[in-house]
């Protein structure tokens, strides 16, 4: 289990989703401008947050949340980043980080995306939780947090990593620029039926990503995310999350990101333990 700290929560709560003052080192409307106007060009951007601490990314994720949602449709979910050890290690954080998902980003399993879709396209095994119940918001374990679940959606993540070469990749640009939500490829819903069956099954599931010639690429348990995938859950909720029904979380990756061009035409996600070994899946084409 996760260590939770309540003022944590409060202090995220203040800095992300409410109004908050500008900080010395939240960005300017210049600056979130700028970003995200590169950002939706796919052109290499000038990190946001470089100066700050991580209350200042938050605000300045906010300001950009604001101005992608003209571009990339509203929130319709949250999500995290670095939720594993060896990820945390390498960007130099003790703990995951967080942003949102964007209801235009969302393709269906089988979905042809044009090569590159971002500055820095990556490939991630990833998994969504959708919120069918707010009492979410009360859980305290992982069993808690699934009966409050409405369903289990394999998720193929295609984030952009977005920054210039030589420009600062630390935990709190990776959260001042929203964690590089820029695609995502759902697959068939699982609804939660038998909860202690599904909570085991999750921590039990070995996730494996294959490439386009079927070649395995990355495999990982589900306890890769934080112990188990519905730990996510309670991390976001300590760190400021508040949860509504129809909210979509994606969990954070099993195994590392993967560059397309490692991938072949294409990308499958299969997560064998879950009912069914439910499988998702993207083809990649160049830009044209």
């Amino acid at each position: 289990m996760i260590h939770r700290t309540h003022g944590l929560a409060v202090l995220c709560a203040l800095a992300v989703f409410i109004a908050v003052p500008a900080m010395a080192d939240c960005a300017s409307e210049d600056e979130v401008n700028q970003f995200a106007a590169d950002y939706i060009a796919r052109k290499p951007a000038k990190a946001l947050g470089a100066d700050g601490d991580m209350v200042d990314a938050l605000c300045t994720q906010a300001r950009l949340v604001e101005v992608l949602s003209e571009h990339m449709g509203p929130v319709i979910g949250y999500k995290a980043g670095l939720t594993s050890a060896p990820a945390q290690e390498r960007f130099g954080a003790s703990e995951p980080v967080r942003g949102v998902l964007y209801r235009d980003m969302m393709l269906e399993s089988g979905a042809t995306v044009e090569v590159p879709w971002g500055t820095v396209p990556m490939v991630e095994a990833d998994l969504v939780l959708e919120i069918g119940d707010s009492a979410v918001n009360w859980a305290t374990s992982p069993q808690e947090v699934m009966e409050n679940i409405r369903s289990v959606r394999p998720f193929i993540e295609l984030p952009d990593l977005a920054l210039a070469s030589g420009e600062p990749m630390t935990a709190e640009t990776i959260t001042a620029m929203g964690v590089g939500a820029r695609r995502g490829v759902l697959g068939a819903e699982i609804p939660v039926e038998d909860v202690a069956a599904l909570t085991a099954a999750l921590g039990e599931m070995q996730v494996t990503l294959r490439d386009g010639a079927s070649e395995t690429v990355v495999s990982a348990p589900g306890t890769a995310v934080l112990g188990h995938p519905a730990e996510t859950i309670l991390w976001l909720h300590e760190a400021g999350v508040t949860f509504k029904a129809g909210d979509l979380v994606s969990v954070g990756s099993f195994g590392p990101l993967v560059p397309p061009s490692k991938l072949g035409g294409g990308a499958r996600v299969i997560y064998e333990g879950l009912p069914g070994d439910p499988e998702v899946s993207v083809l990649f084409a160049p830009t044209s």
